[in-house]
């Protein structure tokens, strides 16, 4: 009897220092995964062709009854439009990256790639807490903030693939720097660099006794951060506190631009647990216009234990050939 083929996608998420893939089924499955550093190559060639070598071992491995459908891609600034990274600052290759139209020319495959925020949308949409859902946005609380708005079953893009920077929408005037060159956005404030600089504000302010004191900024983490407060550090709880009514004051605002059903939290800073989901929630509702008060969720993403970005790039092109 002539074996049943399994259809399988390549979700590949590229990051700064590594880039990790694995082999994706339509549920959701990974058959296989594993990593390579994104840094090591000058020549992006010559890093795609790494690349395309460790995702052909992995389909080898998964069985000689696999059949890969197509690859999706989470990148810093992929432009799921023109199927370029464009100008990305932290990774190696400068400029216009066709990352797209590379890959495929590996594969022969469909390639779909977006930045990282995007696919964990269509990560949760696909196999996450979004699966029943058409209108909702992740949130991803890394070194920065980013954010995956979805409308009506879709991610939108906008005009040029580039919508929902949530992360650099301006809190305060003149606030602090960041690194897009312009002052007081919002990822300065709110995610694991940013609750660092408020832990340090808070330390040169006040003078409660905190364990943090003795922690060079340097070796200073979200976790650090969120194990304090677990004990009762004040430092570390004020600096939740204050994290929390800015994320929940910034919800708010955008709950009046798309009415999403529920608001995902995903990335180091959402593992805090209720030190950051308590004040988000209470500051969001204290801030939302009445029509939509007790109306939407904040809730953690449900992929935040397993290997989420490979699963948000295999989300994506899934959604692709199925739609």
């Amino acid at each position: 009897m002539e074996q049943k083929m399994k259809n399988v996608v390549a979700g590949i998420d590229i990051g700064g220092t590594n880039t990790k893939f694995g082999i994706v089924d339509q549920k959701g499955k990974v058959y296989a995964d594993g990593s390579i550093s994104s840094d090591t190559h000058k020549d992006i060639n010559l890093y795609l062709d790494e690349l395309a070598a460790s995702v052909r071992k992995l389909l080898e491995d998964s069985g000689k009854d696999t059949k890969l459908e197509g690859i999706g891609v989470g990148a810093p600034n992929a432009n799921y439009y023109s199927g370029a990274i464009e100008f990305a600052p932290n990774l190696r290759w400068r400029g216009m990256i066709p990352l797209a139209s590379l890959i495929q020319s590996r594969f022969d495959v469909p390639v779909a790639i977006t930045n990282d925020a995007n696919a964990a949308a269509m990560g949760e949409m696909m196999y996450g807490g979004a699966k029943s859902m058409k209108n909702f946005i992740v949130i991803t609380l890394g070194t920065g903030l980013g954010s995956g708005i979805v409308v009506n079953g879709g991610v939108v893009y906008g005009h040029d693939g580039f919508a929902g920077e949530l992360g650099h929408v301006n809190v305060f005037e003149d606030g602090r720097h960041c690194g897009c060159g312009r002052k007081g956005c919002l990822e300065t404030y709110v995610s694991a660099t940013g609750i660092k600089r408020t832990v340090y504000e808070l330390l040169a302010r006040r003078i409660e006794e905190s364990e943090l004191r003795s922690i060079p900024f340097d070796e200073l983490s979200a976790k650090n951060i969120s194990e304090a407060a677990d004990r009762g550090d004040q430092i570390a709880l004020k600096a939740f506190e204050v994290t929390g009514k800015i994320l929940g004051k910034s919800l708010a605002d955008v709950v009046a631009l798309f009415s999403p059903e529920a608001i995902f939290l995903f990335g180091g800073l959402a593992m805090a647990g209720d030190h950051i989901f308590k004040p988000a929630r209470a500051f969001m509702e204290k801030n939302l216009l009445s029509i939509f008060q007790e109306k939407v969720k904040i809730l953690p993403s449900e992929l935040i234990k397993q290997n989420a970005a490979v699963l948000g790039a295999a989300g994506l092109i899934w959604k692709e050939i199925l739609d």
